[in-house]
């Protein structure tokens, strides 16, 4: 797997065309299936997948995942919503996982 500024290298050695990146702060992130995190939400019956909207966890330099309450297709949207059950939904959910964590 390569890093970020490695994949920059690369292309700038390989590439005759100038080229900038956007931005070299915000990252692209992933976690592995065998983390004690992800391990805890397949046990709760979550399923996984790979995020097309970005968030602060591309600033951390440790393993994170990216979960919340709520429809993702609402998300970000001009008439973005969550219903109160969903909340409490979530509420529930970050208890069991932690629940799960902590055995």
């Amino acid at each position: 797997m390569y890093s970020f500024d490695e994949i920059l290298g690369i292309l700038q050695q390989h590439l005759k065309s100038q080229f900038k990146p956007r931005t070299t702060r915000m990252k692209s992130t992933s976690i592995a299936l065998d983390h004690p995190l992800v391990k805890a939400g397949i046990a709760l019956g979550k399923g996984y997948y790979g995020s097309p909207t970005t968030s602060d966890k591309a600033l951390m330099p440790f393993a994170t995942l990216k979960m919340g309450p709520g429809d993702s297709a609402r998300s970000h949207t001009a008439d973005e919503f969550i219903y109160l059950s969903e909340i409490k939904d979530g509420v529930d959910t970050y208890i069991a996982l932690v629940k799960q964590l902590v055995g």
